[in-house]
């Protein structure tokens, strides 16, 4: 009975470090998806050589009062954007690319600091 309790145990502590693992977002993963799916149109990073004046930089995004974590999530989400293509992110994806956006610091846009 005792070593029944203690396997339990052992199987419910892995399972919650292997949960806890895998809901932490990861930075440098948030950077290779707004590289490859977001860096078309915003700039993802200071120095980057390309992006749109029509839409938000990611710094300005992070800067912004009206999208906080759970909006950014909501909207990066949803089925369609509004002038965004669908991008079809998984939920670790997702966190993963609104944990980088939420790490910017304000650079400017055409300084590239």
């Amino acid at each position: 009975m005792r070593a029944e309790s203690l396997k339990n145990a052992v199987v419910i502590a892995i399972f919650l470090l292997s949960f806890k693992e895998g809901a932490a977002a990861d930075l440098t993963r948030g950077h290779s998806i707004a590289v490859r799916w977001c860096s078309e149109c915003h700039m993802v990073a200071p120095g980057q050589g390309h992006g749109s004046d029509a839409v938000p930089t990611f710094a300005e995004i992070k800067a912004s009062d009206r999208l906080d974590e759970a909006q950014l999530t909501a909207f990066l989400s949803a089925p369609e954007h509004s002038r965004m293509p669908n991008l079809s992110l998984t939920r670790a994806e997702i966190a993963d690319l609104v944990a980088y956006i939420k790490a910017q610091r304000k650079v400017g846009r055409n300084s590239g600091d």
